[in-house]
């Protein structure tokens, strides 16, 4: 045996609490050990179809076209927009965040015609501004992120949506940290093409990217003129694969993570959607609550708030660096640090899927007033912990 030869791996234990990936359910970590198949064994080919049917529920969709990409969250961003978007098409899309800036480059480099709206980081756009950006530009498409992970921002969409289609043109999300712990009501909204990640809300490993088309994009992609510029993200071929008369071979899905995903959509449809909704926005209130009594503000109007991804204020004389380190080391918790303009300026602490919970919230508030007292902080130590268990209590 080599002499070089690496230490069997033995991760940290940590609490996830940052922008993503959450803490992954035992139970999902259980299927993802599960033995696998082959990517044409009938088993699998169950899984998949099960898969799709929950993902429809959690997407309340009855869209066909819905499916489990294999990538992360940026191989779904990909994916809607290669498939969606020809050379020249004209497109229109809101920039208020790091994601909404990375969707302009996707679709800048799918050889669109960009006309990029942009609001400050932590602010969302109003249904006018983009009814002024939609009659200037007449997009075949108008992108924009329903949850920013990047400020914390929820963007509404219902509104948009129905600007969009008057006009013609068809509404792609961004729900990466929305879908599975906020509505995402496809339907009924009318967004026609939404992609997410499997690490955020879903508490499952990065690697899927669930992504649903209405009847209206699949009839655009089947429109095209040209190739889509990825063979492996190309959905007229990919779909194939995840329909039960064709199944023709793709690409080698990755079956444990199908696995995965399939119960972590169990875990979800279990506890019911509304009772899902609830408990992000429950303990989202109560860590509101305990921040506010250590003097922390949030970076966020409160109408616009994300319930999952809380940005807030880093206090004047506190070091970002220092804390995320002390919260790490000396506790095993996981937030994130601002990105963009935020950077230095904010903590991201997220409550994802199983993340969300009571015990971390009190756990995580009890860890930051120490770090906070540690660094010379006035604020009582033991406040934000009061203040949520006060909020519990009620």
């Amino acid at each position: 045996m080599s002499d070089s030869l690496p230490q069997p791996l033995a991760p940290p234990s940590r609490i996830l609490m940052g922008p993503g990936p959450s803490d992954t359910h035992p139970r999902v970590l259980s299927a993802l050990g599960a033995p696998t198949v082959g990517h044409l064994d009938p088993f699998f080919l169950k899984t998949m179809n099960e898969v799709q049917a929950m993902l429809r529920e959690l997407f309340q969709t009855k869209n066909e076209m819905t499916l489990a990409v294999s990538g992360t969250g940026s191989a779904g961003m990909e994916t809607c927009v290669v498939n969606l978007i020809e050379p020249g098409d004209k497109v229109v899309v809101g920039v208020n965040g790091v994601f909404g800036g990375r969707m302009k480059d996707v679709f800048e480099r799918a050889g669109a015609d960009v006309l990029a709206i942009e609001r400050p980081f932590g602010e969302v756009f109003s249904a006018d501004e983009v009814a002024a950006a939609v009659q200037q530009h007449s997009p075949k498409v108008v992108g924009l992120v329903h949850a920013e992970t990047s400020t914390g921002a929820l963007q509404p969409l219902e509104e948009i949506a129905k600007i969009v289609h008057d006009a013609g043109g068809l509404l792609l999300a961004d729900c990466v940290t929305s879908l599975g712990g906020l509505p995402v009501k496809v339907d009924e909204w009318g967004l026609d093409a939404v992609y997410s990640g499997t690490q955020k809300c879903l508490s499952c490993p990065p690697g899927l990217a669930p992504v649903t088309f209405s009847p209206k994009a699949v009839a655009a992609m089947d429109a095209r003129t040209t190739k889509v510029a990825s063979w492996y993200l190309d959905m007229s071929m990919v779909r194939n694969y995840w329909t039960d008369s064709s199944r023709a071979y793709h690409h080698t899905a990755p079956i444990n993570m199908n696995y995965g995903l399939h119960e972590a959509l169990r875990l979800a449809l279990e506890e019911g959607l509304e009772e899902r909704f609830a408990r992000h926005r429950h303990n989202h209130l109560a860590l509101r609550a305990g921040l506010e009594a250590l003097g922390i503000e949030y970076a966020v109007e409160e109408a616009n708030r994300l319930p999952m991804l809380n940005a807030v204020k880093i206090p004047d004389g506190i070091d970002d660096a220092g804390v995320r380190s002390q919260l790490l080391n000396e506790f095993g918790i996981e937030i994130g640090a601002g990105l963009g303009p935020m950077k230095g300026k904010t903590w991201r602490i997220g409550l994802m899927g199983d993340s969300s919970s009571a015990r971390n919230v009190l756990l995580f508030l009890a860890a930051l007033g120490k770090c906070l007292a540690d660094q010379g902080s006035a604020t009582q130590s033991g406040a934000g912990v009061a203040a949520a268990n006060a909020f519990y209590s009620n």
